[in-house]
């Protein structure tokens, strides 16, 4: 088993560079990939610049390059929903653009039957049974997440509200979702929230992204951990 975890920026892959065990470099495409495990599993992690494209080459790399056989995208995003506080995080079950109309994607290449990339279903009970275990102080969610290529203020957040009714909006997640569709790769994203409706904004943003995206590493190496478990367990029968 390997795994790709993808963050968007250097903040938000900061926190697993301490992580990975025997870690070794390699680069390609301007991009900075780190290899090595964590408990036990081989992972490879970068973080591939904000927004739709740079997030979908440093996804095919993973899968070209690497071989990886899960993709994990890491990191922070914006609360839509009104339930969700700073420092909650949202586990995908599903993403999908809040910015590509909707016939793109279904009448079109990848042909899909609904405009939502659905996240790995294994993976999202193993991030059930890994979150319980870990007892976190904040809370997670498990929903839509939607992406788009610009910060999600005011302006637009009750549109996408309306159409979506997303718990949280970030510039990658569906970009790396539909690369991971198109090559048969499970996926996941685990994303904490920096800011909200009710505290909104870049500066918002900017003041808690390191504690966010420390957050977002604690439950994805939680994940790693039990999924590690749940797999070598298999090797035994």
């Amino acid at each position: 088993m390997k795994i790709g975890i993808i963050c968007a920026s250097d903040d938000e892959l900061a926190p697993f560079l301490s992580a990975i065990e025997h870690c070794r470099t390699m680069e390609r495409a301007m991009l900075k990939f780190y290899k090595g495990q964590i408990y036990g599993v081989k992972v490879v992690a970068l973080f591939s610049g904000v927004c739709k494209v740079n997030a979908a080459i440093a996804t095919q790399l993973l899968i070209d390059l690497f071989d990886v056989n899960i993709v994990i995208n890491a990191g922070t995003a914006g609360g839509m929903s009104p339930k969700l506080k700073i420092f909650d995080t949202v586990i995908s079950t599903e993403v999908c653009y809040h910015d590509v109309a909707q016939d793109i994607l279904t009448e079109f290449h990848p042909w899909l039957k609904t405009v939502f990339f659905k996240a790995d279903q294994e993976l999202i009970k193993i991030s059930e049974i890994a979150v319980k275990e870990t007892g976190l102080k904040e809370k997670v969610f498990w929903g839509r997440i939607v992406t788009g290529e610009s910060f999600i203020t005011d302006e637009g957040r009750k549109k996408i509200n309306d159409e979506f009714a997303p718990l949280a909006v970030d510039m990658e997640t569906a970009s790396i979702a539909h690369v991971c569709y198109v090559n048969n790769i499970p996926f996941l994203s685990v994303r904490c929230i920096t800011d909200t409706a009710e505290h909104s904004g870049i500066e918002n943003f900017e003041e808690n992204c390191i504690k966010a995206s420390d957050i977002a590493k604690e439950i994805t190496t939680a994940i790693l951990k039990k999924g590690s478990e749940i797999w070598e367990s298999r090797k035994k029968y």
